[in-house]
């Protein structure tokens, strides 16, 4: 009877708003209610409108129109389309207990943190609330199921004396740069790659980038970025209109996955536990909030929509909270 009443609702979304069709509902589940309906052939409930791959489709193209990267959109694809393979039932058909299901059992098959199945439930939750926006679902079944909780762990930042370290142990003026532009600015490394040399103003010592969602903001450098930045750019002979380009010819845009390969080998070098580019923003949050600096402009400066996001990123010093407490309250 429970299907037979969803079927009737999925038929009527497109003729029917809100407020009808709650009406239509309770009358349904009145009058059937007292029925036991089954199938002469046995069958399942017929599905209409379109398929699921078509209303992924669809999603897929809403969120690229809506400026998400192609590497998120890879991962909405692939993280949907896992959800899809577990099941033969049609996305207006989904209830909250098949999602919740689904999300406990990759869970345990998978071994992954509660901050992954955070992740997915929230790709999932933003696929059927497009649904529901769209009129192919009466309501999200995701709704219902609540933000799944996890350790917060304090992650590491660079102190000075290991950014000292690394601007000592760096062996070409690029990779001195380098170190200096992501400390000084705290931008992500996808926005540090499509830099070009034009987009740097050195008098002003700032530069747009453009962020997630393509959205452009200006990040700002200091004194020593500037000097290091133009020697580095005083030493070049190539034509690159890129800001870092590859130290062998035909010297190319240098790509995010060569940043990571050079930064991770200075760290081996120097003996440092885990350096990577997006350790140098987090440390650039931590110590703008440790020195006084209004969460706003911090959010702002990394360009993060949610203030939620920049609260993640920046976790304060211990021993400044210590210090702050003896100050204010002891």
């Amino acid at each position: 009877m429970k299907d037979a009443i969803q079927s009737i609702q999925q038929a009527m979304l497109a003729h029917l708003n809100n407020s009808p069709m709650k009406q239509l509902s309770l009358t349904l589940e009145c009058v059937l209610g007292r029925y036991d309906i089954t199938l002469k052939d046995g069958s399942e409930m017929p599905t209409t409108g379109p398929a699921n791959t078509e209303l992924m489709g669809s999603f897929l193209s809403a969120k690229r129109l809506e400026g998400c990267s192609e590497k998120t959109i890879r991962y909405y694809q692939s993280t949907i389309t896992r959800m899809l393979s577990t099941t033969d039932a049609h996305l207006t058909y989904m209830r909250t207990e098949d999602i919740r299901r689904y999300l406990s059992d990759y869970e345990q098959t998978s071994r992954c943190s509660k901050a992954s199945i955070d992740n997915i439930r929230r790709i999932l939750s933003s696929f059927f609330s497009w649904l529901e926006d769209e009129d192919y679902i009466l309501k999200s079944p995701i709704r219902r199921i609540r933000k799944i909780k996890s350790a917060r762990t304090v992650k590491d930042t660079y102190s000075d004396e290991t950014l000292e370290k690394m601007r000592d142990g760096a062996k070409t003026l690029r990779d001195l740069a380098l170190i200096d532009l992501l400390t000084s600015t705290g931008m992500r490394v996808g926005e540090l790659v499509k830099l070009d040399i034009a987009d740097v103003d050195f008098e002003r010592r700032e530069c747009i980038v453009l962020g997630k969602g393509n959205k452009e903001r200006p990040v700002y450098f200091d004194a020593r970025t500037k000097i290091h930045l133009r020697n580095y750019l005083d030493s070049r002979s190539d034509h690159c209109p890129a800001l870092f380009v590859t130290l062998c010819k035909p010297n190319n845009r240098l790509q995010i996955s060569g940043i990571e390969a050079r930064l991770r080998n200075l760290g081996r070098e120097l003996s440092l536990d885990r350096v990577h580019p997006h350790k140098f923003r987090r440390t650039l949050a931590t110590k703008a909030i440790d020195k006084g600096m209004p969460i706003e402009q911090v959010q702002r400066l990394l360009g993060h929509a949610k203030i939620d996001a920049t609260l993640m990123y920046a976790m304060v010093d211990q021993s400044n909270v210590k210090a702050a407490h003896r100050r204010y309250i002891a």
